[in-house]
């Protein structure tokens, strides 16, 4: 049985906070989202109990390695992989940058590297930053901007005999949009090339497998899902061992010390291996760890369902409110919600909306540029509402609410 919203609720301390006189409604997960306290435990224990670095003869060095290796068993589960193929960083956006250095090393003269118009910068400017450095050539997969989505015609009419790279988003952070991940490999398969995917947004939301994605690498990140502010990164063993990736000469030879530089987060990794075992205590049924993860994320994407239909709805049916991407119920979209009321910079939209009901919003085009260039709103920005596994139907009608008298009052001043 997977807990309820309520049960879920009381877990998080954040949730007990009050602004302005009312309980806040936190909308901002998609740009990282709350923590339950089991986590913030994890991290002060492993500090004031544990603390030490890895590989030495002592009892806190050998708990520290014990944490390191139960994270990568957690996540190796989360992920649908082995624990050898996951690697630990900062965040994602420098383990994307660290790999593409390592593949432009391998890739040959005149090689080709496909990426999206729909994705985050940390999966475009690394990648171009790679082309710069090689001479390589980047090819750009447009996306609709009427249903916020990437067509895989688009994909067919780039892809070629020279790409050596495709990278794609498991979903989109601005827009909500989920991706065809498993048809965009079918297409790398049949061209020979590597398929890299960034899951920050696709993780917090629905289940993913590396094995059922089909890809070679793929990143994330845990303080998108209940965690701290690491990044990981999953790739093919194989794989793996073989990137030229820069490291010093004492540092691990093998998958996947060899891609980790420096000393870790080792605080935040403790945080990692709770995040996920937060996730996978939402099953109460008994069983192995991967397989109470599946059933909480597909319940968790079900209930993303429920609320991203019910903020796609009522944020619409407001005059002088636009809703952008996928419209609920037409195509799989995770529960993010980016909208512009009409006369009202998203800025102050999310300002009124954390003063006057509670409701925190992020704003602006989250490192998703391309997006809100093709939007028509790169100068305004959007606002971005995401909901989390602890956002229940009271939060998405105050939303609503506050939204309906924002674009009202910007209505009153119209001449």
């Amino acid at each position: 049985m997977i807990s309820s919203v309520s049960a879920i609720r009381d877990r998080f301390p954040a949730l007990q906070r009050i602004h302005e006189g009312k309980t806040v409604a936190y909308f901002d997960g998609p740009g990282g989202t709350q923590v339950p306290a089991s986590v913030a435990g994890a991290v002060s224990d492993y500090l004031l109990r544990h603390n030490a670095n890895t590989h030495w003869g002592f009892p806190t060095s050998a708990e520290t390695d014990a944490v390191v290796a139960g994270a990568r068993a957690a996540m190796a589960d989360f992920l649908d992989g082995s624990p050898d193929e996951i690697v630990f960083g900062p965040n994602m956006t420098t383990l994307t940058f660290h790999v593409a250095r390592a593949l432009g090393r391998r890739f040959p003269p005149g090689s080709e590297i496909v990426v999206t118009e729909l994705d985050h910068r940390a999966n475009v400017d690394p990648w171009l930053d790679m082309a710069r450095m090689w001479n390589f050539e980047v090819r750009t997969v447009p996306f609709r901007s009427d249903t916020g989505t990437l067509e895989l015609s688009d994909f067919e009419s780039v892809v070629n005999s020279r790409t050596r790279l495709i990278a794609v988003g498991g979903a989109s952070n601005a827009l909500g949009s989920v991706n065809d991940v498993e048809a965009v490999s079918a297409i790398a398969r049949r061209h020979d090339s590597l398929l890299f995917v960034d899951a920050v947004h696709s993780t917090p939301h629905l289940p993913v497998s590396v094995e059922v994605l089909g890809c070679d690498l793929l990143a994330c990140s845990p303080y998108k899902f209940y965690g701290p502010h690491v990044g990981v990164l999953w790739g093919r063993r194989d794989l793996l061992e073989e990137l030229d990736a820069p490291r010093l000469q004492p540092a691990g030879e093998h998958a996947p010390e060899r891609l980790e530089t420096g000393t870790l987060n080792h605080e935040g990794i403790a945080g990692t291996l709770a995040a996920v075992e937060f996730l996978a205590s939402l099953d109460s049924s008994s069983g192995e760890r991967h397989a109470r993860l599946g059933r909480v994320m597909q319940e968790m994407h079900h209930r993303g369902d429920q609320l991203a239909s019910r903020m796609w709805q009522g944020l619409s049916a407001i005059e002088g409110v636009r809703v952008f991407g996928p419209a609920a119920g037409t195509a799989p979209r995770t529960p993010t919600v980016s909208f512009v009321v009409d006369g009202v910079v998203s800025a102050e939209v999310s300002r009124r909306l954390a003063s006057e009901h509670a409701v925190f919003c992020s704003y602006g085009d989250f490192y998703a540029s391309d997006v809100t260039k093709r939007l028509g709103v790169e100068v305004t920005g959007l606002v971005r509402a995401g909901a989390a596994c602890y956002t229940d139907f009271e939060e998405v009608d105050r939303l609503i609410d506050g939204v309906s008298a924002v674009a009202r009052s910007a209505g009153s001043r119209s001449p």
